[in-house]
């Protein structure tokens, strides 16, 4: 009997997956891996615990419980050799879309000015912006960065876009490395950054590319921490440079209580909930992976490892 663990650190979420792979795969058996259990075939896991590597003499595919793949090709315990799967949307899009347009939205509509006004007790209107003055830029165009590009150029927004390798999305200006990072920024008004973390975009947005956002630009992380330096985005809000950032994702998860990102008048916090993954709908792009490998046939969300996702 095919044989899949899950290695998840949350119960409930391990119980989640464990119910729909086995509705979705009733031929195998899914269980919660625990120490001195049965090798597996595959596994489903945010972060294998350790130990859990070592029991795996057999393990064809370890598929990622998350969008994000760099904590797991970070794990010590990883086989070199190990196809690590990535999950493609399911299900994630549409939270991500509703996320960042719901952050642009408070822009247009100048919720933040107001909340400072209210703060002051001035009464005072201000001029609401139109979609085509807010000019959104989304620097990464995999599945969900391209997703949340087209939704914004559906509804009437100017989107640029950045991948590392030429792309093409419908309603999208769209940048790479030929064209220019500096370019690219110039240009954003709301920048929301939807890129993996590799050992290229890590520290990547640090003061110099910071100041290549026009003055007043807004900050929108739903990615990797990681991918902007904490003390240079500081400065910048210090300075007025940026008008403020919405920041979904941190280097350390929780964000300690000691860090000025709680306390800072120009940032907007939430606890990585921007796009959760939903067990049910990710199980069924799971479950169909799993056959198609067992047939023999190929897979899309392969990692390369070189690359970082």
């Amino acid at each position: 009997m095919l044989r899949i663990a899950i290695t998840h650190p949350e119960a409930e979420a391990r119980e989640r997956w464990c119910a729909a792979l086995s509705a979705l795969l009733p031929q195998a058996r899914v269980e919660g891996w625990r120490p001195g259990a049965e090798p597996a075939d595959y596994a489903v896991g945010w972060y294998p615990e350790s130990g859990f590597f070592a029991g795996q003499p057999r393990l064809r595919a370890l598929f990622s419980a998350g969008a994000g793949v760099d904590h797991l090709l970070r794990h010590p315990d990883l086989p070199a050799a190990l196809p690590v799967v990535r999950l493609e949307d399911a299900g994630m899009a549409e939270q991500m879309v509703e996320y960042c347009l719901h952050e642009v939205l408070r822009l247009q509509r100048r919720a933040p000015d107001y909340e400072r006004l209210q703060r002051e007790g001035r009464w005072q209107e201000l001029r609401s912006l139109r979609r085509d003055e807010l000019e959104v830029g989304v620097f990464g165009l995999g599945v969900l960065g391209a997703q949340v590009a087209r939704a914004f150029a559906a509804l009437g927004y100017r989107v640029r876009g950045y991948s590392r390798s030429p792309k093409a999305v419908e309603g999208v200006n769209c940048f790479d490395e030929g064209r220019g990072l500096q370019a690219f920024l110039e240009g954003c008004r709301v920048l929301v950054l939807l890129a993996p973390l590799t050992p290229g975009t890590r520290d990547l947005f640090d003061a110099r590319r910071l100041a290549w956002l026009p003055e007043g630009a807004w900050l929108v992380n739903v990615a990797r921490g990681a991918l902007v330096v904490d003390e240079a985005l500081l400065a910048a809000l210090d300075s007025g440079r940026l008008a403020g950032a919405t920041l979904d994702v941190f280097r350390e998860e929780p964000l300690p209580a000691s860090h000025r990102f709680w306390t800072h008048p120009g940032v907007r916090i939430t606890p990585h909930v921007s796009a959760v993954t939903l067990p049910e709908i990710s199980a069924r792009q799971v479950a169909s992976k799993i056959t198609a490998l067992e047939r023999g046939e190929p897979v899309s969300g392969l990692v390369l490892r070189e690359r970082g996702y």
